[in-house]
């Protein structure tokens, strides 16, 4: 009888093992056919097609079609973009320590890191690059610009830059260094006599969470900290490591940070904070938007789920999947998302189903079960973190808008610092301020027509097709605001957002990146709003089941 059930027992796990056995075998095979016709497809067209055809070029754009049909962050890396990954994993890179962007289609200086040749030889935000050695660089190869800048450190790297109001080009020769990518931009104690610690986060590379550990160091040598505002805000992420090691300096020891699960639902992978927290039994506030993504989502989440901080801001990105980087042949590698990972609570805060092309609302989720923190307080799946206490940051100022994106303050800015570098900008008067900058918007020609005001316009458009009563005309005519006015009357509306961009923009030519945060800070509603509520007490409050 024994002996009949040890066959049985056989026969099944052999039946089991030759269906596992099967299956491997049909999708090797359906993997080698796939590898076979792609091949031949590609040496007959590279060969035998009418026009001569790039080997390389064709060969790259069959592997990004493919790669098109999957996820946004699958991608083939080649050797120029292979830089840039090493920046992400090692933190550190060869360059001028200079951030650009295109402003108006020109290569533009829009940041510049303390201490490195960028700066020390002079270079200023908002002079425009118009050659990188003997390459003249403009919107067409703006991809190609880290290619440009970056290098050896030790080599050399020759500009000319193009200045406001100043008539000749400027030649810069300046020499690569090894640049550290600082994920803390700045930190400190917000307002200064207060014991309300901030840092901002601006980057997840390995190193992130060595620096939160030295900055909490270095502020509590100079005083005790009471309440701690962490800000992700803008944060993209980075590695799924650092987002770890940042969560733990919050979290108690043993509590679940993330989990993380491949196709395979049998790999499932738990990482739990390893190490006593830095951070412990004070007030925690984070501080998120639409450009918290990735790494920064897991922090969030992971605190927001063990009610350790308080979420504050607007909906984060919704990225709930994780990347693996795979080298491949020649200095290429192959960016593949292989997992995604959930929170404490159990939810995917993605927001994207790439596999239905659906945009999952909050609250989306296959499991269909309530989320809950370690209070019982409800959370959302899907569509992003949701911030416990959601606080917009945009102003309701569409001219504001239309002046941001035009890059009106940012050039106002640059203008006014090259005509007086010299000039102690805390010192002017915001009405001073304010009347300077309506004067430059009006050399620049900028003009502005109100809600009002475009509707009227419509209107009177409309009345030479459609026959309106010829004093209803006029009277529109007459209502209708000129742009100067408009301007005025909008800013004299919205004083304290105006004035609090552009000190923020002059702060940035004469303290950089730290003095553009810390001017912002004090006209930013979310950063204000999270002041309040540990001032007034609130914290506890509002962490508590309702």
């Amino acid at each position: 009888m024994n002996r009949r059930i040890k066959i049985l027992t056989l026969g099944l796990s052999f039946l089991l093992f030759s269906a596992f056995l099967t299956r491997d075998n049909d999708l090797y095979f359906e993997i080698n056919k796939g590898i076979d016709i792609f091949g031949r497809v590609y040496k007959e067209v590279a060969l035998n097609y009418v026009d001569q055809v790039n080997p390389q070029d064709f060969m790259i754009s069959g592997i990004e079609g493919m790669l098109s049909s999957l996820d946004p962050y699958t991608n083939f890396i080649d050797a120029y973009e292979q830089k840039d990954i090493d920046i992400v994993t090692k933190g550190k890179y060869g360059g001028i320590g200079a951030t650009v962007g295109l402003r108006e289609n020109e290569i533009t200086i829009v940041d510049l890191i303390e201490g490195y040749s960028a700066q020390r030889q002079g270079l200023r935000i908002g002079d425009v690059i118009e050659k990188i050695d003997s390459v003249e660089v403009n919107k067409d190869n703006y991809d190609r610009l880290s290619e440009f800048l970056k290098g050896d450190p030790g080599t050399s790297v020759k500009l000319l830059v193009k200045r406001a109001q100043v008539d000749d080009k400027l030649k810069f020769e300046l020499v690569r260094e090894e640049v550290e990518i600082k994920n803390i931009t700045f930190y400190g104690f917000i307002p200064h006599e207060g014991n309300t610690a901030y840092v901002k986060l601006s980057s997840f590379t390995r190193s992130a969470g060595d620096e939160l550990k030295n900055a909490i160091i270095e502020l509590r040598k100079q005083k005790e900290i009471k309440n701690f505002i962490l800000d992700l805000r803008g944060n993209p992420g980075g590695l799924l490591d650092a987002a770890i090691d940042v969560s733990e300096k919050f979290l108690e020891k043993g509590e679940l940070v993330v989990s993380v699960m491949g196709r395979d639902s049998l790999s499932k992978k738990n990482y739990f904070a390893a190490e006593e927290p830095l951070i412990n039994n004070i007030p925690v506030i984070v501080l998120i938007d639409g450009g918290t993504a990735s790494a920064s989502e897991i922090v969030s989440g992971a605190l927001q789920d063990h009610d350790r901080a308080l979420i504050i801001g607007e909906n984060s990105f919704g990225k709930g999947l994780v990347q693996t980087v795979i080298p491949l042949s020649h200095n290429t590698s192959l960016k593949i998302t292989t997992a995604r990972y959930f929170t404490p609570s159990g939810r995917s805060i993605q927001k994207i189903d790439y596999s239905k092309s659906k945009v999952l609302e909050v609250g989306a989720s296959i499991n269909k079960a309530n989320f809950l923190t370690d209070n019982k307080r409800v959370v959302f799946s899907a569509g992003g973190v949701t911030p416990d206490s959601v606080v917009v940051f945009r102003t309701d100022s569409p001219l504001m808008d239309q002046l941001l994106a035009q890059g009106m303050f940012f050039k106002y800015a640059t203008n006014f610092y090259n005509s007086n570098p010299g000039n102690n900008f805390d010192k002017i008067k915001d009405d001073v301020l304010l009347k300077q900058f309506v004067t430059f918007l009006e050399q620049k020609g900028f003009d502005y027509s109100s809600k009002s005001d475009k509707l009227i316009t419509q209107l009177i458009e409309n009345s030479k097709e459609e026959p309106l009563d010829e004093k209803l005309v006029e009277l529109l005519k007459k209502q209708k605001g000129n742009s100067s006015a408009n301007i005025n009357k909008e800013i004299e509306k919205y004083k304290i957002e105006f004035i609090g961009e552009l000190r923020s923009e002059l702060k940035a030519r004469t303290n950089g990146r730290i003095g553009r945060l810390s001017e912002s800070l004090k006209t930013d509603r979310q950063f204000l709003t999270a002041v309040s509520i540990l001032n007034n007490n609130l914290h506890k409050q509002l962490l508590q089941n309702k």
